[in-house]
């Protein structure tokens, strides 16, 4: 991951190129960057780490996430605006 002219610690973030979790994090945890710099085809969407954090992707692993599918699909559509609005 390319984090040039950013004062980002790699190990502060948490980082994943999956959509629907990144969708699902973002619902409660604010997404701070969407890098592209490394793989134009793919996608980095990077999250303060946390504690809490890490619980909640705990959470989603053993799916026992419970979202309002309606609130979830909006998170993915603005997540994708975001991602092409940067191209």
């Amino acid at each position: 991951m390319n984090m040039n002219n950013e004062n980002l610690k790699l190990q502060d973030y948490y980082s994943t190129t999956d959509l629907a979790l990144a969708t699902a994090i973002s619902l409660f945890f604010p997404l701070e960057k969407i890098d592209k710099t490394t793989n134009s085809y793919k996608a980095q969407f990077l999250f303060r780490r946390s504690e809490k954090l890490d619980q909640f992707i705990e959470t989603v692993w053993k799916n026992e996430l419970k979202v309002s599918p309606l609130a979830y699909f909006s998170q993915l559509k603005n997540i994708k605006a975001r991602l092409y609005a940067s191209k």
